[in-house]
């Protein structure tokens, strides 16, 4: 199944489809390993993201691996956690400020397939809305903060969150919930598909019995 990925992962970095509508061209960012078991779908790469080929390498990552209670060397460690946003290319920018919305040629072609090859995943983090109405579809709530508060909803598979910017440093004063609810589970969760356990600790009850 390793080659099937590998494989999936080499067509979608080599996808130059929307090549005529990417202010800085085409460079698809997705990662990940066939072992990993958790899946972070975010937006789209911005312009850091864009010209070092990382996801989520900048002071929104810190933030988000703060969320997850990860380090950077386990963050980035494809064999346990893969990354493939909505978009895989730097969309540009919106006339009035504030990154595009990611291509919408890009989920429809590619996320079928990738949420199907990635078969070790359990966890998918679901960063923003555009993950979450793709993954959830009819499922989300009408406003990403609906969604959000409804995590527990949508456990054991997906897990929504904010984006991570500091834009919403705001929305995260204005919903203290979040990081005494959600963000305790969080990592709870993470820590223990990272330690190789199941997520849920009921789930391996179960499984014995």
């Amino acid at each position: 199944m390793s080659g099937e990925l590998d494989r999936l992962l080499a067509e979608i970095r080599a996808c130059r489809l929307c090549a005529a509508h990417l202010p800085l061209g085409p460079r698809p960012v997705v990662r990940g390993h066939a072992t990993a078991r958790i899946l972070l779908a975010s937006q789209a790469p911005g312009t850091k993201v864009h010209a070092s080929g990382l996801s989520f390498d900048d002071a929104s990552g810190d933030r988000l691996r703060d969320w997850l209670g990860v380090d950077r060397q386990t963050f980035y460690d494809e064999s346990r956690i893969a990354m493939a946003p909505m978009g895989f290319c730097y969309p540009g920018r919106l006339p009035r400020g504030g990154d595009a919305p990611p291509r919408p040629e890009c989920a429809p072609l590619w996320q079928p397939r990738v949420v199907a090859a990635f078969t070790a995943v359990e966890l998918v983090l679901l960063v923003g809305g555009w993950a979450q109405s793709w993954h959830l579809g009819r499922r989300a709530r009408p406003t990403l903060t609906a969604t959000v508060a409804a995590w527990r909803d949508y456990l054991p598979r997906h897990f929504p969150l904010p984006h991570p910017s500091w834009r919403n440093t705001g929305w995260i004063a204005r919903n203290p919930w979040f990081e005494a609810e959600a963000l305790p589970e969080l990592r709870r969760r993470v820590g223990r598909l990272l330690a190789g356990l199941p997520a849920d600790e009921d789930r391996s009850v179960d499984q014995g019995r």
